[in-house]
């Protein structure tokens, strides 16, 4: 009786110990099948979804608007175009999702969208705190102030006692803040959850005032019911680097972001356009060759993309200058001068890392 006890234990412990066995094996498969979908890149999930999700601003005439052929348009929204030419070949396979500044963080936390391409200023806080990594600045802006020509304000120390209108969301209540404390200046702060709420307010003259990135001021000046009654200041209360974002610790999304808009910029240093681009694939410049991935190059392949992804881009969208002034030229209604986001050559800001 006692061995046949002791028999049944044995058999007992073995099948426990076998059954653990597997348990644990399940288990590290699991951990491992969790720990490759962690970490696969977005740049592999969009390639494989064959489609890019991009979020924008849909009521920013000049940067993310819906326009009269019920199309997502404007210079952002060509930005967006420009990643989906490079990484899939296609400047259409987009999927724009229309995002409010309080929502746009999230979305790319949250994967919801793969990349954020919506008038965003890139900071500090957003940069470490918020879980964002941004590509190479798009539009060098700064904010500014608007007020009915008729006010009487011209500079900042005429908004004594005045109410301004803000977006909640944004940098422009603290940018306010600080540039309104080292002038001297009281005045109440009226925020808003989004701008068509503060541009309401402001048309209805519940407030004196209204601040937000300059761009952004020109864009919706145009959609007033009277854009020569209003005039911006000329004060610049802050630095503005408008630039797309992506979700942090993920390099090869974010390189291959980054590099589609050096490939924007330096298309533009070379001459090269949408409608030209052809001839200098025969260009026996060593430079242009490697842009355009001709000849033995393979840079694409070094990123996850193709070879020729800043021929696509450019045959496809254009360079930065023909994005800028499809969007904001003289030819627009905003009319608005290079400037800051002129090449260095032509004494702006831009610039692209050598493609070597």
């Amino acid at each position: 009786m006692k061995k046949s006890l002791s028999l049944f234990v044995s058999i007992l412990l073995v099948l426990v110990l076998a059954l653990a066995g597997c348990s644990s094996t399940s288990s590290s498969n699991e951990k491992k099948s969790a720990s490759s979908t962690s970490s696969k890149s977005m740049l592999e999930t969009v390639k494989d979804r064959g489609k890019l999700k991009a979020g924008v601003n849909n009521s920013l005439p000049g940067f993310g608007y819906i326009d009269s052929d019920g199309k997502n348009s404007g210079f952002d929204v060509d930005i967006a175009r420009a990643i989906a030419a490079g990484v899939l070949g296609d400047a259409d396979a987009v999927e724009f999702r229309p995002l409010s500044a309080t929502e746009r963080f999230t979305a790319v936390q949250s994967k919801e969208v793969d990349v954020l391409v919506r008038n965003t200023t890139w900071t500090t806080n957003r940069d470490a705190e918020v879980g964002l990594s941004f590509a190479p600045v798009t539009f060098y802006d700064g904010q500014g102030i608007m007020v009915p020509k008729d006010s009487g304000i011209k500079t900042l120390k005429d908004l004594e006692g005045k109410t301004i209108g803000v977006e909640t969301g944004t940098t422009t209540e603290l940018n306010l803040a600080d540039q309104m404390k080292a002038a001297g200046v009281n005045y109440t702060a009226q925020p808003y959850d989004n701008a068509d709420a503060v541009i309401a307010a402001y048309e209805s003259g519940s407030i004196d005032a209204w601040t937000t990135d300059k761009s952004g001021l020109v864009s919706r000046q145009s959609t007033l019911k009277d854009p020569d009654a209003h005039v911006i200041l000329d004060a610049t209360l802050s630095k503005e680097p408008l630039a797309p974002a992506v979700l942090d610790n993920d390099e090869k999304w974010k390189d291959a972001v980054s590099w589609v808009v050096y490939a924007l910029i330096q298309a533009e240093e070379f001459g090269i356009t949408s409608k030209n681009v052809d001839e200098f694939k025969t260009s026996d410049n060593p430079e242009i060759q490697r842009l355009l991935g001709v000849g033995d190059t393979n840079l694409g392949e070094q990123l996850g993309l193709s070879n020729d992804f800043a021929y696509q881009v450019i045959k496809q969208v254009g360079n930065y200058g023909e994005i800028y002034d499809r969007n904001l030229g003289p030819d627009t209604a905003f009319k608005l001068e290079r400037g800051q986001n002129a090449l260095y050559t032509d004494g702006g800001l831009l610039y692209s890392i050598p493609f070597r």
